[in-house]
């Protein structure tokens, strides 16, 4: 079989929709009204508030959830962290576990979207989604989700959890709520998510030898509440936890803990006995 490389291919994968990303570059340039609408307590508390918040729906629910399937819930909790994490501007819950799993396929390959190996840094880390190949979602990729209508809606109007958040601040606190609480927190959380496919695949150290250039880092686990751990996940994808051993900080898995305690999810998947002795 012809395993070639198509310069055609990868032209088209690379072309960037500029008009489409406007509104994501005015959303960035927007942040410097900080200067004219100045800062409040309220206002930082609520921007590292919502950061925490919706990080935690990203972390816990998109990406362990929705992606790998590591607990069960119920269809109302289901959609509520749906909501939440849609709120943070990183698209529907189904766009966004379909590309992690495709990129769990092909991790650190030429079809990994976003792989610094293959793509370089910045296209790994925020270039990828501005290419007209990677804004539909691939629903092959999540049949599971694709069954709920609700989650569908999100999906097909993603823009809708972010501006109702966006409103909701205004209408509350003025510009300077909204600057604070909506533009600068989702501009750092957009950030934050996305290190994982940039850095945690070239910084950091490796405890399996994986396929891919995974790497743990304890520098990106605080700024995404455990996610840099990112070696154990690509180890085994399947658990609830990416800090394996109880000096691993995780703060997204003592979240799902309690949210466990209080039963709003259940069966939460471990890490097995034979991967931790392969240390």
């Amino acid at each position: 079989m012809d395993t070639a490389v198509n310069p055609a291919a990868i032209e088209t994968e690379h072309r960037i929709d500029w008009l489409r990303i406007i509104p994501f570059a005015l959303m960035h340039l927007a942040c410097v009204a900080v200067i004219w609408v100045g800062w409040s307590p309220a206002a930082v508390v609520t921007a590292v508030g919502l950061y925490l918040v919706r990080m935690f729906a990203i972390t816990g629910f998109y990406h362990r959830y929705f992606s790998h399937r590591t607990f069960q819930t119920s269809r109302v909790a289901q959609f509520v962290f749906a909501v939440i994490g849609a709120s943070a501007t990183q698209r529907g819950p189904l766009w966004w576990a379909a590309h992690h799993r495709k990129h769990h396929r092909f991790a650190d390959t030429a079809e990994d979207v976003h792989s610094p190996r293959e793509h370089g840094f910045w296209w790994a880390h925020m270039g990828w989604i501005t290419s007209p190949v990677n804004f539909p979602t691939d629903f092959a990729q999540v049949r599971d989700l694709a069954r709920y209508p609700e989650l569908k809606f999100l999906d097909r109007y993603d823009l809708f959890a972010p501006a109702a958040l966006a409103l909701t601040l205004w209408l509350i606190g003025g510009a300077q709520l909204f600057v604070w609480g909506f533009l600068i927190s989702t501009v750092v959380l957009f950030h934050g998510t996305c290190v994982i496919n940039s850095l945690a695949h070239t910084m950091g150290t490796r405890r399996y030898n994986t396929a891919d250039d995974s790497r743990n880092s304890f520098v990106l686990a605080l700024i995404t509440l455990g996610e840099g751990w990112h070696n154990n996940h690509h180890r085994y994808p399947g658990a609830a936890r990416q800090g394996f051993f109880w000096w691993e900080l995780d703060v997204t898995y003592y979240g799902l803990r309690l949210l466990e305690q209080v039963g709003v999810i259940h069966s939460l998947h471990p890490v097995p006995a034979r991967v931790l002795a392969e240390r």
